[in-house]
């Protein structure tokens, strides 16, 4: 037998075997594969990689969460941006449960004026916020009417999801990145809202005039998709917010009713049994979201006068915050980046004319912390705010969330507020202080006020339960109580809340209802939702300038350079071949 022959049905016996040992391994690597999961995501900043609680929250979906997203169509670079990344986050998502759906509508596809129209004004209903933009087509610039947007489905229940992130000043590229970077929070959030069987139970506090529910209904609303909202009156009650069971033995378990309560903006002095009932809630693991006025100053009289007075405004709480680490002042702070008010400034014929001017007595304050409750936060609007100084207590950990610019100045009380500063330019050099601590979160093991206070007859009591600690807690103090308090709007003789951190008058929504459900949720050790929300992701864009400086040169890599690689890539393996057949 020829030599050659044998040589030959050698190599091809071997190549058989090793196609046949290339099939093994793949059907081999596929079932594995179908048995364990995993991805690699190469990005710096793990841009493709869910948090654990999303994963977790994803493996106990019971039944199919349907997402529409009215996210198709011929839109600018930046929202085809979002779009793409919508759709690989719910990829990102179905990857992780089979109960994930979704399809992406353009709702200007329809030829008929009156069917699309008809189509936004559902949308609008729904609570997708419309963006209008401008598009350049053939014909020129025309003006695009978009709903960033989607729509959930879970069990016949329907909520919007906006995806679109409000930040008022910021750059488009800048308000694209942070839309993007809360994609997952703001889809998980919205699942969570629907698939959430029992809530935990909140309520604010009535008694020492807080706000009304009026006043707080719309966060009320809002935070109703995360928890049981109620509303407490202490009046001394010492089962105000604690439940207290005996047992057969005699014994007494003392309980929280609530996971936090919210102190919106009393104006009434605190009893010393009212302080005792909340303190013994904190000390039993109870949260408390304080908003506090240490100073007294009302617009109304401002409008009636054009001047008031601030006074110091004490409700017996000061030693109760300052054993918990915190001091509130008694002086109100004034920012250059402040809220514009309408303000009179004559008659044109019969109409009153008026002009918007920034007042300084209410600051526009823009978070740079990158902790979750105020990471990449829209600017938040308050009214007469006051400073903040942390205390004492190196066993706290004390977090500012929120603060004044470096434009800020401050005025003790009392102190004469008039619509006079607003006649004249404001002189920067008054306005040099650093900025002033104006929300601040407490964690640790907060000391009761009450320890080695009462007598131990009462603080032995089994029916009482005193505690003189707390396990790890958390608090949150802010020096505005109308932070949290939405405006109300009047006609046709009913009275009605406007969104909270709308502003009626400029039109703009400011970040108050985001801060304030993040920091309610963070309290209620919402940490997972939390944790998403701080993920912060690079927006890598092109440098316009020097890209269109060397257009021609960048024009010709991105053209000329894959071919030209293909080629050299071509005349490597001729001469290697040719070098290796010609021995």
């Amino acid at each position: 037998m020829n030599p050659t022959t044998n040589s030959y049905k050698d190599v091809r016996r071997a190549n058989i075997i090793q196609l046949f040992l290339g099939l093994i391994i793949i059907i081999f690597l596929n079932i594995i594969g179908s048995a364990i999961y995993f991805r690699l995501d190469l990005t710096s900043e793990k841009r493709y990689s869910l948090s654990p609680s999303t994963k977790k929250l994803l493996r106990e979906t019971d039944d199919i969460f349907y997402f529409k997203v009215y996210l198709e169509g011929e839109f600018p670079a930046g929202f085809k941006m979002l779009s793409r990344s919508t759709r690989e986050m719910l990829d990102e998502f179905r990857a992780f449960s089979d109960n994930i759906e979704y399809e992406f509508i353009n709702p200007s596809a329809a030829s008929d004026a009156k069917t699309r129209n008809d189509i936004f004004e559902r949308l609008a209903q729904q609570g997708i916020q419309p963006t209008d933009i401008n598009v350049r087509t053939k014909e020129g610039q025309k003006q695009q009417r978009i709903f960033p947007g989607a729509i959930l489905s879970h069990k016949g229940r329907e909520i919007p999801i906006n995806l679109m992130a409000e930040q008022v000043g910021a750059a488009p590229d800048a308000i694209i990145n942070n839309s993007i970077q809360a994609l997952e929070y703001n889809i998980s959030n919205a699942i969570r809202k629907l698939g959430t069987a029992s809530k935990p139970r909140i309520a604010f506090t009535e008694g020492h005039g807080e706000l009304s529910r009026l006043e707080t209904a719309d966060i009320s609303r809002a935070l109703s998709d995360f928890y049981i909202v109620d509303r407490v009156k202490l009046d001394g009650q010492v089962n105000a917010l604690t439940d207290r069971k005996e047992g057969e033995d005699g014994s007494f378990a003392v309980s929280n009713k609530y996971k936090a309560i919210i102190i919106a903006k009393p104006d009434s002095i605190f009893s010393e049994k009212d302080k005792f009932i909340i303190d013994q809630f904190i000390m039993k693991g109870g949260k408390v979201l304080w908003l506090i006025d240490p100073v007294f100053a009302s617009m109304d009289s401002i409008q009636a006068a054009n001047r008031t007075m601030g006074i110091t405004q004490d409700i017996n709480l000061n030693d109760q915050l300052f054993r918990y680490g915190v001091r509130l002042n008694s002086n109100l702070l004034m920012d250059l980046n402040a809220l514009p008010i309408p303000v009179f400034t004559g008659n044109v014929g019969n109409q009153p004319q008026y002009s918007f001017f920034p007042w300084f007595y209410f600051p526009v304050l823009t978070s740079t912390s990158k902790h979750p409750i105020v990471n990449n936060l829209n600017a938040v609007r308050t009214e007469f705010i006051s400073s903040i100084d942390t205390v004492g207590n190196p066993g706290i950990r004390k977090t500012i969330l929120l603060k004044t610019s470096e434009y800020t100045r401050i005025a003790m009380t009392p102190v004469m507020i008039s619509l006079e500063i607003l006649r004249s330019e404001p002189n920067p050099a008054d306005y040099n202080q650093p900025p002033q601590p104006v929300a601040v979160l407490l964690e640790g093991e907060f000391e009761s006020l009450f320890s080695n206070r009462i007598p131990g007859e009462i603080s032995k009591a089994p029916e009482i339960g005193f505690t003189e600690k707390s396990p790890e807690n958390r608090m949150i103090v802010i020096a505005d109580g109308d932070m949290i308090k939405n405006q109300i709007q009047f006609s046709a003789g009913n009275y009605n809340p406007y969104p909270l951190g709308y502003d009626r008058f400029t039109g703009q929504t400011f970040g108050n209802k985001d801060f304030m459900l993040n920091a309610v949720n963070y309290l209620c050790d919402d940490t997972g939702l939390m944790s998403v929300r701080s993920r912060e992701l690079k927006l890598r864009v092109l440098d316009r300038t020097r890209a269109s400086k060397n257009l021609v040169m960048w024009q010709l890599i991105n053209t000329a350079g894959p071919v030209l690689l293909v080629i050299l890539f071509g005349l490597i393996q001729f001469f290697l071949r040719k070098r290796r057949y010609a021995r």
